[in-house]
């Protein structure tokens, strides 16, 4: 694969040469999880470990990640820690069951995100990225704003006019500070999840996301109430959007509804993860655009010449959706996927015992040596036509795989293209003179302390 002239290698933990025991990794764990990767895994494709109380293999080998998400799914269950980490608010909702709950909520609100629906949602896309150059254009040329925050706001601002398009009510700014908590609490590993002490026993680290949590819980019941009373007045009435498919869906086997905790669970875990995600995509693409000025001519170029049509909205984007998918390889927003396998098994000719955690990490398969050239090198022309076909199917998941892919990939990788095209058209971003940055790992990947960047307007 051809490489950038500038060959750009974006900031990352340097892997560690030598493994840590118990009592170095626990802090380096809880403050950013990603300086816990060493040379081994990037450079093998099992790497066996061993955390508190049980065993663990690190996958990477594409054939074997895709026994263990796809082929033999079922002897692989979420793990405990994982779900620890998430269920705060999330419980009962896709991320974190599992089963035939899974599958009934699976089946149930599939329809909304069919490429038809998604690509009806673009105009909402474009007019709210839009909004958001036309804000910029009132500051004076060069000003610095902090992108991470600015795009954050702009992706919860989406969810808000496609899951709920007429608003979350006032709160919207206590909604964000919400959401920032959420994120910033969760997404640090606490001891005692490490230790499996049992669920009873509170986790001091979690006490600031209480708050958080009732607001959610409140604000999601106000505004279901609302619709409820459109809906009982006639279908007419009420907008069809994502809130109104959530009300209305079934499973179509079953002819089974959400359940209110369902409902509930999964409208937060579309509105904290859909947003967050897509947010530091476009993040990430910026910043890696603002070093390389030949891709970033190019994109500029397209996004120039870009005009939404009739099918799908996307077409004529080739080289932004290679940026963003270049930037979902360097960050992906999933950064580790975790199971652990229900009987023995036998992944590739490595043997898995029943009891271990099986982890297979999109952050070290797409920079792994053997799987990519130059793997720490920013470089989109992977994914151009004639270089895309080449790279192995699970060797590439940003969005995870097998049958618990992410359900909203289609709509978060539309609204990244549309939103980055938006901004390349009018504006030209460059990293704020003396700013340091470093990915940080909080449920996703991140920033650490923000991203500073001048706006420029394009001449």
């Amino acid at each position: 694969m051809s490489l950038s002239t500038s060959a750009f290698r974006p900031p990352a933990p340097v892997p560690r040469t030598a493994r840590l025991d118990l009592f170095s990794l626990l802090p380096i764990l809880r403050d950013n999880p990603l300086e816990a990767w060493q040379e081994a895994h990037f450079t093998q494709f099992f790497v066996r470990s061993r955390l508190p109380f049980l065993p663990a293999l690190v996958v990477s080998e594409p054939r074997a990640v895709r026994h263990v998400l796809l082929d033999n799914a079922a002897n692989y269950r979420k793990d405990d820690l994982l779900l620890r980490i998430l269920s705060s608010a999330l419980a009962h909702g896709l991320l974190t069951v599992d089963g035939d709950q899974w599958r009934r909520q699976r089946r149930a609100v599939a329809p909304m995100f069919a490429p038809k629906m998604i690509q009806s949602f673009a105009p909402t896309m474009i007019e709210a990225a839009e909004a958001l150059t036309a804000r910029w254009s009132k500051l004076e040329d060069g000003a610095c704003v902090n992108v991470a925050d600015e795009l954050t706001n702009l992706t919860l601002e989406i969810l808000q006019r496609t899951i709920f398009s007429d608003g979350i009510g006032p709160d919207v700014d206590r909604f964000r500070l919400a959401m920032r908590t959420y994120f910033d609490t969760i997404g640090k590993i606490d001891l005692f999840d490490i230790l499996r002490l049992p669920d009873f026993i509170p986790r001091p680290t979690h006490w600031p996301v209480r708050k958080a949590l009732r607001f959610f819980d409140s604000a999601v019941d106000a505004i279901v109430r609302k619709r409820r009373k459109l809906l009982a007045e006639g279908l007419d009435e009420a907008p069809i959007d994502i809130l109104t498919l959530l009300l209305t869906a079934s499973d179509p086997n079953t002819r089974t509804a959400l359940s209110e905790a369902e409902l509930r669970a999964n409208i937060i875990t579309f509105m904290a993860a859909g947003h967050e995600t897509t947010a530091n995509a476009l993040t990430w693409s910026l910043f890696l655009l603002s070093h390389d000025e030949k891709w970033r001519a190019r994109a500029a170029a397209e996004a120039k010449r870009f005009r939404i049509g009739e099918g799908d909205p996307c077409a004529g984007l080739d080289v932004i959706r290679a940026v963003v998918e270049e930037a979902l390889r360097l960050y992906p927003p999933i950064a580790a996927i975790s199971r652990v396998a229900i009987k023995d098994d036998e992944v590739c000719g490595e043997p898995v015992k029943r009891g271990t955690m099986v982890i297979v990490a999109p952050y070290v398969l797409q920079r792994h040596r053997k799987l990519w050239a130059d793997p720490d090198v920013f470089d989109p022309s992977r994914f151009l036509a004639g270089a895309r076909e080449a790279i192995p199917r699970f060797a590439y998941l940003p969005f995870g795989g097998g049958p618990r892919t992410c359900i909203g990939a289609g709509f978060a990788l539309q609204e990244a293209m549309l939103v980055l095209a938006t901004i390349l058209k009018e504006f030209e971003l460059t990293v704020a003179e003396g700013t340091i940055v470093q990915p940080l790992l909080r449920i996703t990947l991140r920033p650490r302390d923000g991203l500073p960047m001048r706006v420029g307007r394009v001449r």
